[in-house]
């Protein structure tokens, strides 16, 4: 699975780091980040699910 992170879109909530700190972390602008952009672990598409601004893609 590919991730990305829609930086425009990002509010910095932090729901995706917590829910998947291998693939995700926050940056020093308080935006989510993609540490791992090839993933098959299931976290990335939760994490993408329970992004409020839907800024987390998953393919």
């Amino acid at each position: 699975m590919k991730v990305v992170v829609d930086r425009d879109t990002c509010i910095g909530c932090g729901v995706c780091a917590s829910i998947c700190p291998d693939v995700f972390e926050m940056d020093e602008e308080g935006k989510a980040k993609v540490l791992v952009p090839e993933t098959d672990l299931e976290c990335a598409k939760e994490a993408a699910e329970s992004c409020p601004t839907g800024a987390i893609t998953v393919e």
